[in-house]
């Protein structure tokens, strides 16, 4: 019996990484692709995996990863962030199109590359990690909101594009993580971020992992469209309970 190849992107580190525990636990093999190569080789060595340099935001580098896959049953579309929390009106065009090019156009590229392998295998799996932000704009978060509504409507019209064939497309869309993920966002600023998470039980990446596990282990004619997913403390995007 052939084993199913699941690709993750973004696995260097937080959900991307954790998945990638979770599925290779699962019986998966994995590949798996960020820039932080040295972060992927260990993870890769650990889970006997195969580790492939990949910046979703750069069309070459995404062709020289998808010419490395032989196999893909799962792509998990991980791979994204956030930067800044400015308003439409004091916007940074660069901060909006990095992040475009880091959610909208790299999640694109990466699946229109590996598509043709995705549908040849026969069950085939489309997972990407969204955001609440793709449901529910918030203050802080504009051009955040923006680059993961049109990552949710590229993946509502690749479902419906892939209608009839034996591929499934889900999205799941999570509240608070606590990863590296306000970090960067925040600029490198670890206080500012952990703020974020004081006197509440946010989600770990390894909850998120867990999803993506579940979705990927239903029998194949059953497809979770989209899931949204919180800590029991969070019920929308910025109301949160604070434990006194």
């Amino acid at each position: 019996m052939t084993t199913r190849t699941a690709v993750v992107t973004g696995a260097s580190s937080g959900i991307g990484a954790a998945t990638a525990r979770a599925l290779a636990a699962d019986g998966w093999r994995v590949v798996l692709g960020a820039r932080r190569i040295d972060r992927l080789e260990a993870l890769a060595g650990e889970l006997g995996g195969l580790a492939l340099h990949l910046d979703v935001t750069d069309p070459q580098s995404v062709a020289a990863f998808a010419s490395r896959v032989e196999r893909c049953d799962l792509l998990v579309n991980n791979a994204g962030g956030a930067l800044g929390t400015a308003s439409v009106a004091d916007a940074d065009d660069a901060e909006w199109l990095r992040m475009f090019e880091m959610n909208v156009m790299g999640t694109l590229r990466v699946t229109r590359a590996l598509l043709p392998a995705i549908v040849a295998s026969g069950d085939g799996i489309v997972v990407t990690i969204g955001s609440i932000a793709a449901r529910e704009p918030y203050r802080g978060g504009a051009g955040y909101n923006a680059a993961k509504h049109a990552v949710a409507a590229m993946t509502r019209v690749l479902r419906i594009e892939l209608g009839g064939q034996p591929v499934r497309v889900s999205q799941i869309d999570p509240g608070m993580v606590e990863t590296e993920f306000s970090v960067v966002r925040f600029g490198g600023d670890e206080q500012r971020a952990a703020a974020l998470y004081e006197r509440m039980d946010p989600l770990t990446a390894e909850d998120i992992a867990e999803t993506v596990r579940w979705i990927a282990s239903l029998p194949s004619h059953v497809n979770i469209d989209s899931m949204l997913v919180m800590p029991r403390d969070q019920t929308s995007a910025q109301v949160v309970h604070r434990h006194e």
